[in-house]
């Protein structure tokens, strides 16, 4: 690195990918490792402009925040796949498509595809001994321990060795299919904090409704208007069988923007309505 700290280049080069996000491949920093050599992909805030009157809420560079709305985004019009290349069935609840991949098996579901852009953002931070997701069973599994070679037992109660250590991306997308495995909207609702007031919304946020089935999705992007302080916010789900993640259009509005109003009630979705109380925030 040449006198530059690790933290020092990967901030001033995340700051640059954010200002010139339309010109650069989305993957040029590394952020987003999934993404092919010298994909050129558009990002999140050069698809979606914010409402008329509102601007984007600020985003410290490095940030969760700025990193969801950095994601790669592909060609307008795309349509939502599943898991195995096949369309899903319905189109019409999408304003945009985020260009991660979906994995070969029904694993990608909604909590997993909240928890996947969570520990992709970790992983690409180097705060890999901050990625930990817990069973439904309660044991927590945390990364550092996998890519040492650990392994947790069939039943989740105990960890054995069995694996040597490694800790590549490659390593990294095999822990998240053991997490999609075994975990799920239950057991991330209990990890997540409540958020008592629906106004105090960020970036990052996630409305969840642990069951089985229940429902997450995760607040990906923010704009607020700068006289009257009202918000808008973008929502990213996958949903059952395991799909493409995409950005949600809002029912309530009839030209399709995909911009929602902070809930004073229900909050009503394409797919699923959450009901108040349903707003969680990371530890």
């Amino acid at each position: 690195m040449d006198a530059v700290s690790p933290k020092t280049w990967y901030f001033g080069h995340l700051l640059a990918a954010l200002l010139a996000a339309s010109s650069a491949p989305a993957n040029a920093t590394g952020l987003y490792p999934w993404t092919p050599a010298g994909s050129a992909s558009s990002t999140l805030s050069d698809a979606i402009k914010p409402p008329s009157g509102f601007e984007r809420t600020a985003a410290a560079p490095g940030s969760f925040a700025a990193w969801l709305r950095a994601l790669p985004v592909k060609a307008q019009g795309a349509p939502v796949n599943l898991f195995n290349g096949t369309p899903k069935a319905r189109q019409d609840v999408h304003a945009a498509v985020i260009d991660i991949d979906a994995g070969k098996r029904d694993l990608q579901q909604c909590a997993d595809a909240v928890m996947r852009l969570r520990a992709e953002w970790l992983f690409a931070s180097n705060r890999k001994s901050d990625i930990g997701f817990n069973f439904t069973s309660g044991l927590r599994v945390p990364y550092a321990r996998y890519a040492k070679g650990e392994r947790p037992s069939a039943d989740g109660k105990s960890w054995n060795t069995s694996a040597k250590p490694d800790d590549s991306y490659q390593s990294f997308r095999r822990y998240m299919d053991l997490i999609f495995a075994y975990a799920g909207t239950a057991s991330l609702e209990k990890e997540l904090k409540p958020v008592a007031d629906a106004a105090a919304i960020q970036t990052g946020d996630v409305f969840i409704k642990g069951g089985f089935p229940g429902h997450s999705v995760i607040v990906a992007d923010m704009a607020e208007h700068p006289l009257t302080k009202s918000k808008r916010f973008l929502l990213i789900q996958s949903y059952m069988p395991a799909q493409d993640m995409h950005v949600l259009k809002n029912p309530a509005n009839g030209d399709g923007s995909p911009w929602y109003g902070v809930p004073q009630s229900d909050l009503v979705t394409p797919e699923w309505t959450f009901q108040p109380g349903s707003l969680r925030r990371w530890p």
